[in-house]
């Protein structure tokens, strides 16, 4: 089997409610967000060709859910489950990433 195209990082962190930070989970990361990755895999039939791996804290987290896809290393914020058909068909399939999504280069400093 050949090395997988890309691999996709889905933040799930769950932090207790009322913390200021926020986290993925609780914008629906795991229960929505994950599953439309993998609806959306099985959709393209991308098995194998790709990797989707939930994940703990990423970091930005008052950005809204965060997804990462290596190896391109883009940072997309605030999707959501109705964010991933877009993802996958322009990004995984097409090899162009979701700009409005993406976590400008700039904002690492």
């Amino acid at each position: 089997m050949p090395k997988p195209k890309y691999h996709v990082l889905v933040c799930t962190t769950d932090r207790p409610p009322g913390n200021p930070r926020g986290s993925c989970g609780e914008k629906g990361s795991k229960e929505e967000l994950l599953p439309a990755f993998y609806s959306e895999m099985e959709k393209h039939m991308l098995f194998g060709q790709i990797l989707i791996t939930e994940s703990s804290c990423l970091g930005p987290c008052p950005m809204g859910a965060t997804v990462v896809v290596y190896p391109d290393g883009t940072w997309y914020k605030g999707v959501k489950a109705s964010d991933v058909a877009e993802i996958m068909e322009s990004h995984i399939v097409n090899g162009q990433p979701v700009e409005r999504l993406a976590i400008p280069d700039e904002m690492w400093g």
